[in-house]
């Protein structure tokens, strides 16, 4: 098999459990909403919280993570054995990213990425993964916003991949998913400009009063 079939197949992989988006498949089998359909209609697991679901929640929050975990770390896994480069991992890493944000199984409509960009980062580096971790941790702990805690984390990310990797392609990656990460987070952004930015664990109803 030739290289570029390769880095297709890997890319094609990680898309594909990219594109399991953990906050439907968990509110159907615990009898909840859509999650697109109420808060901020976010397929994610701050809004599946709204929902006052906090088991589903940190279901959502765990499966969302282990995808990004599992698609870098089987690509990092066959690296030797296939001849996989760095590329490679750059590439399945943002593929990864783009499934979950653009599900093919749930009509391309879908999250953030926050928590499976938690766990590409934690697949790339340990280190790096818990640096940026313990940004969002701090926001969110002294302002209680889900959407600031994952800004700063994603502008913090690619210097944390610099400082932890001192990879080239792994920082284009990591630049390319701080990005979406932030073009995602758009609407956030002016709810916080604008001081109607919801707080964690806000309910769906509270949110829209």
């Amino acid at each position: 098999m030739t290289p570029l079939a390769l880095t297709l197949i890997c890319s094609l992989v990680a898309y594909l459990l990219g594109s399991l988006s953990f906050a439907v498949i968990v509110s159907r089998l615990s009898g909840l909403a859509d999650p697109r359909t109420y808060g901020s209609n976010n397929p994610g697991a701050t809004n599946v919280l709204r929902s006052g679901n906090k088991k589903a929640a940190a279901l959502t929050l765990l499966g969302d993570a282990l995808k990004g975990l599992l698609a870098v770390g089987l690509v990092r896994l066959l690296a030797a054995p296939l001849g996989l480069t760095n590329e490679d991992i750059a590439i399945a890493s943002v593929a990864v990213i783009v499934g979950h944000m653009w599900p093919v199984f749930f009509g391309f409509k879908g999250g953030k990425g926050v928590a499976t960009s938690l766990g590409v980062l934690l697949a790339l580096n340990g280190w790096m993964g818990l640096a940026v971790l313990a940004v969002w941790l701090f926001v969110a702990k002294v302002m209680k916003i889900s959407s600031l805690s994952a800004l700063c984390a994603a502008l913090v990310a690619p210097l944390a991949c610099w400082l932890f990797t001192q990879n080239q392609s792994w920082l284009m990656a990591v630049s390319i998913i701080a990005a979406l990460l932030i073009w995602r987070h758009k609407s956030n952004i002016a709810g916080l400009l604008s001081g109607r930015e919801g707080r964690i664990g806000q309910k769906a109803d509270d949110e829209k009063n």
